[in-house]
């Protein structure tokens, strides 16, 4: 059985996602490689308490790096770009108090 957080492992927080988010009401998020839609569409509706309309996913494969004459390679992760239904919302910056 999956966690959640292996699910969904972060909220990704970029000008791209800002924009989608007033524009059209779509969250970026970083999700396991292993996760699917379904699987996303239940565990966001689960945690944020949200009415969710789609789910699109991507593999972002890792880039090659170099640093000096040592050479490596980042790792392969997916993302999820979900739109939620009128109305519904999320709130990625919340405060503890």
């Amino acid at each position: 059985m999956k966690q959640p957080y292996d699910i969904i492992r972060r909220p990704l927080i970029t000008e791209k996602g800002s924009v989608l988010q007033d524009a059209s009401n779509v969250y970026c998020f970083e999700v396991g490689p292993d996760a699917n839609k379904i699987e996303i569409k239940r565990t966001i509706e689960d945690l944020f308490n949200v009415s969710v309309v789609a789910v699109r996913t991507l593999n972002i494969r890792g880039k090659n790096k170099r640093f000096g004459r040592f050479h490596g390679k980042r790792s392969n992760w997916k993302k999820a770009y979900v739109r939620l239904a009128e109305g519904h919302k999320i709130n990625l910056y919340q405060t503890a108090t």
